[in-house]
């Protein structure tokens, strides 16, 4: 095994290692150097800095469009680039989609609903212009890790924040989040000025507005997640069943809330199978 991959091994290993360190999220992109997936960096689905977006597609010969994935990252609404989650860009690309990563305005810049906006703004964009990239809008699916997928579930079942974009619902086939906080209550005083006064908490809140026309859901949680905890996913796919809707929960044992995002980089893939279980389902969902 190569000197480098032993070193990355190490240090993601190591207990004080996160992914939300800059160094972990450097070595978790170290294999994207070797990879053949082509990226498209820094296109503006917006006039503003941070309304930037990039696109991974996988090198095929096959002349006909390809699933997309928008993946919004996480960061307690607060950090995150999209350059860093390249690692999740390639490994997706590799199995055949064509996925989007957007940037988003953060806190304390601005406050609740504006990163959720910016996030419908990319979506839309990628529904409007992901054919010139080879991309088919048919099958256009949203997927998030931590904040990035309670922004993305909002998105799919508030139909608000669309149609400021003369768009439905019906743009996205389906949706994944990978340990979402759909139905928490900020108790932190930074997270209370981002999102209250507490008679808006509604608002930030994803079962709330479960309607019966939202798109098919998977909903993933490490076991171990003392972030953002599982009832989030099972009080939302509860709303949805209540319903009659298509939700799907899948639980990894032993998985925290860093390693549930950690398992898309070639390090942790072993930890759970994330991956697979996205790229199945959405491949199932296609239209």
């Amino acid at each position: 095994m190569k000197l480098w991959i032993l070193i990355a091994i190490g240090a993601l290993m190591a207990g004080s290692a996160t992914l939300y360190a800059s160094n972990s999220f450097t070595i978790a992109n170290l294999p994207t150097l070797f990879s053949n997936v082509s990226v498209s960096s820094d296109l503006s689905y917006g006039p503003l800095e941070a309304q930037r977006l990039d696109i991974y597609t996988p090198e095929t010969s096959e002349n006909h469009s390809l699933p997309v994935i928008v993946f919004f990252y996480g960061g307690r609404w607060t950090e995150g680039r999209k350059q860093d989650y390249a690692f999740v860009g390639h490994r997706l690309a590799k199995q055949g989609f064509i996925v989007v990563i957007p940037d988003y305005r953060k806190y304390p810049n601005v406050k609740f609903p504006v990163f959720v906006e910016d996030g419908a703004a990319a979506t839309a964009w990628v529904h409007s212009y992901i054919a010139d990239h080879g991309g088919d809008p048919d099958r256009l699916f949203l997927a998030g890790h931590s904040a990035g997928a309670h922004i993305a579930a909002l998105i799919a079942v508030d139909p608000k924040y669309l149609q400021a974009h003369r768009k439905t619902r019906n743009i996205i086939s389906a949706f994944a989040g990978l340990a979402g906080p759909y139905n928490f209550i900020p108790e932190d005083e930074d997270l209370k000025d981002m999102f209250g006064p507490p008679e808006r908490y509604k608002q930030m809140q994803a079962p709330e507005f479960i309607d019966g026309q939202q798109p098919p859901m998977l909903l993933l949680h490490g076991l171990d997640d003392d972030v953002f905890r599982l009832y989030n996913s099972k009080t939302l796919a509860a709303k949805i069943r209540d319903i009659g809707g298509d939700v799907e929960i899948k639980t990894y044992p032993g998985i925290d809330h860093i390693e549930i995002i950690g398992a898309l980089t070639v390090f942790w893939n072993h930890k759970a199978p994330v991956a697979n279980d996205l790229v199945n389902y959405f491949q199932t969902s296609q239209r």
